[in-house]
């Protein structure tokens, strides 16, 4: 891995000096060299902020996005991809946001631009500060030394990025939020950082040659979903459970919507979040919601085929197995969100009769130039079920 903060650090220096450098600036300075960055990306188009494609002249990652506006107004979903994030050859960064309330399009689009340059900015102080000891400087300790830089990077990111929603003067971020999802992928290491109910899943072949989802990120709701059984996420629920009861919080579902459920102030009011944590909806932030990410890894196996990051707009009408045929039974990669993206609205169709539909966005990310020929994509029965879906 080629170390960001020499490089990073200059650039910082540059920008301090033009403002005269003292140390109130310092980190002002790391961040609009950051911003510069995302700039030169954005130019250079290492980095897509709306539908199309992104394929990596340095390696295999290749990565299709998508995002349709559904029934509801404008579109509030918003996402990222951005190659060799912080200028590293290796390191690939995708977000995915997923804005509600009457400014959600503004703040998903806000926290899309400074998740980002947050990130790199708190990454490269962490990474400078930091030394893995010499006697402990084996494989297993680097993956972990480097996945606990990313996660204390992240969640500082998170939550100086929530403060700036709170005291921004142009966006109004009380009773309006967005999901954060978001990855790294630096070589063969995945870091996966979420807030909502947004949902990354990972396409792997089995043993047994057949393509199966895994779901790398929960879907943070106030109820905890069934079939979520671990103990650390059992235990999470009821921390969780816990800190909304001492915040006098509430959590129940209106009669003509049984099943969901919502965040309540006390007075059972406002705003109704069927979100457990968010970007912004500062209105709740006292009454237990938490903007605080999850943060997990995972090292990309060679079976390891694609990774889907999609909002709610598809989950709510595609399951985890139907995503994984549907991307991977797309010839062309390029087409493989667009596609995924139309089936969740034909399904929106059938599924969800009567109700608007959600906006609907995905981003896949493909690990590989092209996938194993002797991957089993899907069953008979399974390929009927896709024919109805488009």
């Amino acid at each position: 891995m080629v170390l960001l903060p020499s490089l990073f650090d200059g650039l910082a220096r540059s920008v301090s000096m033009k403002k005269g450098k003292n140390q109130n600036n310092e980190m002002d300075g790391g961040r609009e060299a950051a911003e510069s960055m995302a700039k030169d990306a954005k130019k250079n188009e290492m980095m897509l902020c709306s539908s199309g494609t992104v394929n990596s002249n340095k390696s295999n990652d290749f990565a299709s996005i998508c995002s349709k506006r559904g029934q509801k107004g404008t579109n509030q979903d918003s996402a990222i991809v951005w190659e060799k994030f912080g200028c590293q050859e290796d390191m690939i960064f995708c977000g995915i946001f997923d804005g509600h309330g009457p400014w959600g399009h503004i703040v998903a689009k806000r926290v899309k631009k400074s998740v980002p340059a947050s990130l790199l900015c708190n990454w490269q102080k962490a990474l400078s500060l930091t030394s893995l000891p010499r006697q402990l400087d084996t494989e297993f300790n680097s993956t972990f030394h480097h996945f606990d830089i990313w996660k204390q990077s992240y969640l500082k990111t998170y939550a100086d990025v929530d403060v700036e929603l709170k005291h921004h003067p142009g966006i109004d971020a009380f009773r309006s939020g967005t999901t954060a999802l978001t990855i790294i992928k630096q070589g063969e290491h995945l870091v996966i950082a979420n807030v909502g109910d947004s949902r990354a899943v990972l396409a792997t072949t089995s043993d047994d040659g057949k393509l199966v989802p895994l779901q790398l990120t929960v879907d943070f709701k106030p109820n905890i979903p069934g079939h979520f059984t671990s103990i650390a996420f059992v235990a999470q629920r009821e921390q969780y459970l816990y800190g909304l009861i001492l915040c006098n919080g509430r959590v129940f579902c209106l009669r003509d919507e049984p099943g969901v459920y919502r965040v309540w102030t006390p007075n059972g009011d406002t705003p109704g979040l069927a979100l457990s944590r968010a970007m912004g909806d500062h209105c709740v932030k006292e009454f237990g919601l938490i903007s605080v990410p999850d943060v997990t890894q995972r090292n990309i196996a060679n079976n390891d085929q694609f990774v889907i990051l999609a909002t709610d707009g598809v989950w709510d009408v595609i399951s985890n197995e139907e995503a994984v045929e549907i991307v991977s039974s797309t010839e062309d990669r390029e087409k493989s969100a667009k596609k995924l993206v139309q089936c969740a609205m034909r399904a929106w169709k059938y599924k969800k009769r009567g109700i608007a539909m959600d906006d609907i966005s995905a981003i896949c990310l493909f690990f590989h130039p092209k996938l194993s020929q002797q991957v089993n994509f899907v069953k008979a029965s399974s390929l009927a079920k896709m024919a109805k879906l488009g």
